[in-house]
């Protein structure tokens, strides 16, 4: 481990790997921490994968301001410079009733204020037109054009790949346990050893205050929200044109309907403060809301067909409802970024932008590289391939010719792809993560073992040292007849 940087960013989520690629375009010393064993494991991977557009975005808030940024930043740049699924289906807003009418008008003039391009309020046949599958009760709707889905998982990862790629120190299971301030810099104390550096971003997500307490920083306190979600077999045939939200409430966008990149459709999610940030259960009452909600705006859906139900938890600061993007004025060299929750992921590319100008701030002038670059090519998807495309991969690499995954038709070449990235792949969730075996229809019950046993040979390691998520998480005890060639052997 090198111990001495010019910056540390804790946290290996969206926010934390977008502040890390960006600064990686400076002539800067930089390392990132991440307690898990892959980035894109908290909040990052448990939500509703939505490029906002900003109609709903309050400007008086950071988060209004920097969701509208992001959504644009996403168009003029991110989509050209990362292979990551996003795609700009468009958003509905949709009333069912009249009286409902002057919200939608509310929210377009808050839009049109907030620069937010192309929208209209849409009526008639127009709706059925945008969104076959709206509820026949569907009187109006705003139409964002805007709005986009992306992949958060390949997003993020494609993020940390990049900022690998151009000089960042990545470290997994590197949980911070302290940070002690030394004036001139700060010695950050991981169960990997220790590291210090003259600035330090807090982008820890769910475990924000915890950091900044390490340094006596107790300005703010992070409010898990938990989130509930469905998620449903993409062979359902239910095959949503747009993502669709009802007219929102003072506390909630309300359960929302959206297809994903891969034409899954996802519901939810609901919203319930909770006490512990590891809560992670999903509850009867709560999935119950979501569907409920759901049926509003697309009425008949049901149960059948769901192949997951999770929850995502939002790192919310009750008491001001907004981001906090600054450089302490309590401790100097340290800087927060906290309480990303939603629009968290569209606002993402500007918050690093933000964090940019302040390590500016912090730092004086930043050295560009000249030999950065901001492009990065993931690996190849036999599944979005033609036939002639897929015999030439074959021919060129046989692993590319052997399905591991057959719901999600995933190769053994792409599996290898991914851990081999410099930022790649240890363990059977973040494989399925970047390649999506195990996220079809039988959840693994195919793949799964044939993973493991990749990743064993890859990482030079057991089959029963391989784990899910984390090293609380091994899959494997022994082998099945060990037990009975041991009492053999006695």
């Amino acid at each position: 481990m090198n111990k001495k940087y010019d910056v540390i960013i804790i946290g290996g989520g969206v926010t934390g790997c977008f502040i890390a690629r960006e600064l990686s375009r400076y002539d800067l010393n930089i390392a990132l921490v991440e307690k898990e064993p892959d980035v894109c494991t908290g909040t990052s991977k448990a939500n509703t994968a939505l490029i906002h557009a900003g109609f709903n975005a309050d400007s008086n808030k950071l988060k209004g301001r920097l969701n509208v940024r992001g959504n644009k930043l996403y168009h003029e740049r991110v989509q050209h410079e990362l292979d990551v699924p996003i795609e700009w289906l468009g958003a509905m807003v949709v009333a069912e009733d009249e009286a409902d009418i002057p919200k939608l008008e509310a929210i377009l003039a808050n839009g049109q204020k907030n620069d937010v391009p192309d929208l209209e309020i849409v009526k008639g046949d127009r709706l059925y037109e945008l969104e076959p599958h709206l509820s026949e009760d569907a009187v109006a709707a705003l139409y964002a054009p805007t709005a986009g889905i992306v992949n958060p998982f390949e997003l993020t990862v494609a993020l940390a790949n990049n900022a690998a790629r151009n000089g960042v120190d990545v470290f997994l299971e590197a949980e911070v346990e302290d940070i002690e301030d030394k004036g001139d810099h700060k010695l950050v104390k991981t169960v990997k050893g220790e590291m210090e550096a003259g600035l330090v971003i807090n982008a820890a997500g769910l475990y924000a205050d915890k950091i900044a307490n390490m340094v006596g920083i107790d300005k703010f306190k992070i409010t898990p929200r938990r989130g509930e979600y469905y998620l449903y077999d993409k062979k359902m045939e239910l095959n949503l044109q747009k993502t669709i939200f009802p007219v929102p409430t003072e506390v909630s966008k309300g359960i929302v309907v959206t297809p994903t990149d891969e034409r899954n459709v996802l519901i939810g999610p609901n919203a319930e403060e909770i006490d512990n940030v590891e809560n992670k259960s999903t509850t009867r009452k709560g999935l119950d809301k979501v569907m409920e909600g759901a049926n509003k705006t697309v009425p008949g859906l049901s149960k059948k067909g769901i192949i997951r139900e999770f929850v995502g938890l939002r790192p919310a600061i009750k008491e001001t409802g907004d981001f906090l993007i600054e450089a302490s004025d309590e401790v100097s060299g340290f800087i927060n970024v906290a309480g990303i929750q939603s629009p968290g992921l569209a606002s993402s590319p500007a918050i690093a932008e933000m964090v940019v100008g302040i390590v500016k701030e912090e730092l004086g002038d930043l050295n560009e590289k000249s030999d950065f670059d901001p492009n990065y090519q993931g690996p190849p998807k036999f599944r979005h391939m033609t036939h002639a495309e897929q015999a030439k991969l074959v021919e060129e690499n046989p692993d590319y010719g052997q399905i591991i995954c057959r719901c999600e038709t995933v190769t053994k070449g792409e599996i290898l792809d991914i851990i081999r990235e410099p930022v790649g792949a240890r363990t059977v969730n973040a494989v399925k993560r970047r390649a999506r075996p195990g996220a079809g229809r039988c959840q693994g019950g195919f793949c799964e073992p044939k993973v493991v046993s990749i990743l064993a040979e890859e990482l030079g390691i057991e089959e029963n040292e391989v784990c899910l998520e984390s090293a609380k998480s091994k899959l494997l005890k022994e082998k099945t007849k060990a037990p009975l060639l041991k009492e053999v052997a006695k």
